[in-house]
Parts: structure tokens; sequence; C-alpha cells
């Protein structure tokens, strides 16, 4: 099959781009040839601005279409309506941060979407990011004639991660010694390898399929423990982990997500939900997942394959994590 990725050069593009190859269809990326421009040299990439410019779409034709890129609505619409008879297929990648908001578990597809409270908000890396993204699912409902297929991912991890929230963890506990983890242990966590997710993709186009789909994992619940001692066993590390209470952790103005990625407070009843997400859908189509310990040991070896670095985008740096730690410990001890 002949698919057309707008994208393809980043992450979840990479995967797709690999996937399609090993399954022996033909991909043609659409991008502006800023973000690895020497990446795959034998695929047929189309250089272009989906915000100014989608000339370089004229005159061609696929049997389906992955938007990996479409964030604000007025893009998406000229993008769907583009592709409207150029293509039979067309797979938008949503979000869950689509839903109105995550008060309760075993959130499904048909749950409330978020809106708009500024209408001229158009700031995808802010609070509005999940309206808008709602709101590009809306427009190619509207603008694209042909399968539709809504995937919404929550975390995607792996090899080729740029935000670094998952990559943390592997890295931070391949450092060994005591390391600062949020309690509880049993804290569910859920996130996609973007391997999986790709391949999910992959099979949606193949069998014409069409609805949304909550695309997260894994199969068997994650929580934070299970997590770590993946993370220490693939590292082969003599990591400890110190379980600190999340109110320590408020009240000495560590950030959830950021400072602590995949963190979220459990005190906070807005998020009950926000990793309890129903996949059902999903793996009724297909949706499969490797094990954890395979998605944590081959993100630690894409992390050694890059150049050295003290820190990563998120997580904490060392001597604030030492600091919380005594800190910590001190407490523990004047309480006992």
């Amino acid at each position: 099959m002949k698919i057309l990725i707008l994208g393809g050069k980043r992450f979840l593009g990479i995967a797709l781009v690999e996937a399609m190859l090993k399954a022996g269809h033909t991909p043609t990326l659409f991008n502006r040839g800023i973000t690895n421009p020497d990446l795959f040299p034998a695929v047929k990439n189309l250089i272009g601005d989906r915000e100014k410019d989608l000339s370089a779409l004229k005159r061609r034709k696929w049997d389906a279409v992955i938007d990996t890129s479409g964030f604000l609505p007025t893009v998406v619409k000229e993008s769907a309506r583009m592709l409207s008879n150029k293509c039979e297929t067309y797979v938008f990648i949503s979000t869950i941060s689509v839903y109105r908001d995550y008060k309760r578990p075993n959130i499904d597809e048909n749950y409330p979407l978020a809106e708009l409270e500024d209408p001229n908000d158009e700031d995808p890396s802010g609070p509005a990011y999940g309206a808008l993204k709602a709101l590009c699912e809306y427009e190619i409902q509207q603008n694209f004639k042909g399968n539709l297929a809504v995937v919404r991912p929550g975390i995607i991890v792996g090899p080729n991660d740029p935000t670094d929230r998952f990559t943390y963890w592997p890295w931070r506990v391949a450092q060994g010694g005591k390391v600062l983890t949020p309690g509880p242990p049993s804290a569910d966590l859920q996130f996609i390898d973007v391997r999986d997710l790709a391949d999910f993709i992959l099979k949606l186009i193949e069998q014409k399929a069409s609805g949304v789909y909550n695309a997260v994992g894994p199969r068997n619940p994650a929580n934070f423990g299970s997590l770590l001692v993946a993370c220490r066993e693939a590292a082969g590390s003599d990591a400890s982990f110190v379980w600190v209470d999340e109110r320590f952790l408020l009240e000495e103005g560590v950030t959830p997500w950021v400072d602590l990625p995949l963190w979220l407070p459990n005190t906070d009843p807005t998020i009950t939900g926000f990793n309890n997400i129903n996949n059902s859908k999903a793996v009724k189509a297909g949706l499969n997942f490797r094990p954890l310990s395979e998605t944590v040991t081959d993100t630690l070896n894409w992390v050694k394959s890059r150049p050295p670095v003290p820190q990563l985008k998120r997580g904490l740096d060392p001597q604030r994590e030492a600091e919380l730690l005594k800190k910590y410990e001190k407490l523990l001890r004047n309480e006992s």
C-alpha cells in the first residue's frame, strides 16, 4: 500500500516508516525538511509547510494518510479537504487529552470532549492542547470523504522519544544509588510503546477500519513499582528506591510530571481516571503490547547510544534529588 505521512521524521513518524518498510508498504513523507533531514534517504520526501502550502500533495494519490502533526483545526481542515479525493483512509493521531476531564476511571471513546475556554486560543503547547485536538477530529469528520480512524494514545514511550518523560526513569535508575521515587509504588501507570502504536495504526489501515480508539496500555496493569524494577533489571544497577510521600513532595515544591515524570498526585480528584483509560475497543481491533521489559531495555539502549548528558529534559537534577532525599530521611527519623 502507498501511505502518506504528514510529518514522519521524529518519534512516531520514525516508528511508522520502519513498520511500513518491514511490512512491504511504500511510505511518502510530507514535512518541512527541517527535522532529521538525512533520515530515510530512500523514502520519498515531499517538502512543504502544511500551514502555508499543500501544493506538493497535488496530482498525487495514496491508499491512506497518517496525520501525526495536526494540532490546529484550521490547518487540519485544509489537509482533510485536500486529501479527501486522494486517499481512501485518513488516520488522525489524536490524544486522550481530548477528554473533558478524568474524574472517573474506565473512560471510553464516548466520554465528553474538552471545549475551548477561549475561542481565540490557538496555542497547542498550553492548556488548550486537548480541546484543539478535539476540534481537529471534528474538522476531519466534516471535510474528509472516506474512512476515518481517530487514534487517541496516552503517553507514547520508547526509543527516539524527544520528551524524556518515560526515558528519565531507565536513565536515572541506571545511574544507581538511592533513587527518589513518588509513592506509593502501587500507583497506576498507562503508556504505549511507540512501535506497538505504529503496528496498530498499520493494522487499522490494512483493515480499512474507521472509528475512534483509545490506544493505551500495557495489557497487564503497570505501576511505578513494576516500572522501576524493570528499569533496574534492564540496567543491572544497584539502584534502591526511596518511596517518598506525595504530601512531602508537594510541600517541597516538586512539580508533578516535570520534576518527576509520569507522577500524578493521588490526592487530585480531577485526574483520577487519567491512568485508567478503557482500551478494550483498540485491543479488539488488534492493538498488541510488547513486554514492559523490552520497552525499558530498548529505551535504555537508545539513551546510551546518544551523547552522554548530565541531565535529561525532564526529571530532578542530581543535587536537588540528593537534598530532598536527605531532608525526607531526616523527617522519617524524627517521626520514628
